[in-house]
């Protein structure tokens, strides 16, 4: 009876033994995932305070940007005065900022002494972009009307092709000639005539 029972006791042990099986083996740790995840999770959080700080420097340029345009109309503002132009329709404004050029006797060349006035001229179109500006050619009284006026619309159109040559778009820029019928100066001397003999810039609109 006994020699029955050990071969049952010796079957159910090794039968537990496969039901129980060995202990699980720790599932190792994948260090490289884990360091590629948290690389991952490092440049995300990177970019998104970078775009972050970029949005703040924009914002912040735009303000800059803002008020130094304030800044340039309220300086344009002080300088106008408006005035009536024969044959132009209304009111032409015109601004301290823009300087005439003058010129020889019976020339139209720019003078070299008038290069720097110009491109002062140039910079003040170009700060402004929206300004259309007019290019009056004047002449002193001596010589016939119709001599002056074709002198006055090349000194018109001689100052027009420099300021172009600066940079200002042509389609902002027109000429008108006067010839001697609009002097400065009503003397009758040389210094009422150089006073005469110029360019002179209106502003048609802003």
């Amino acid at each position: 009876m006994v020699r029955r029972t050990y071969p049952v006791f010796i079957l159910v042990l090794c039968l537990a033994l496969v039901l129980t099986g060995c202990p699980k083996k720790p599932v190792p740790i994948d260090e490289a995932a884990t360091k590629k995840s948290d690389e991952a999770a490092r440049l995300e959080e990177q970019r998104a305070r970078e775009k972050a700080e970029q949005e703040a420097r924009e914002k912040e340029l735009a303000r800059i940007r803002e008020e130094e345009r304030k800044a340039r109309e309220k300086e344009l503002e002080k300088s106008l005065t408006s005035k009536k132009q024969p044959g132009i329709e209304g009111e032409v404004l015109e601004s301290k900022l823009l300087k005439d050029v003058y010129f020889d006797f019976d020339r139209y060349d720019v003078r070299s002494q008038d290069v720097s006035i110009l491109k002062e001229n140039a910079a003040v179109l170009m700060k402004y972009p929206r300004l259309k500006v007019q290019v009056e050619g004047h002449c002193d009284e001596r010589g016939t009307a119709e001599y002056n006026l074709a002198l006055g619309e090349r000194r018109a159109n001689s100052v027009k092709k420099y300021l172009i040559s600066l940079g200002v778009p042509a389609d902002r820029l027109s000429t008108i000639s006067y010839g001697k019928e609009m002097p400065v100066d009503p003397g009758h001397n040389d210094e009422a005539w150089a006073k005469n003999r110029r360019a002179h810039l209106i502003i048609l609109s802003k």
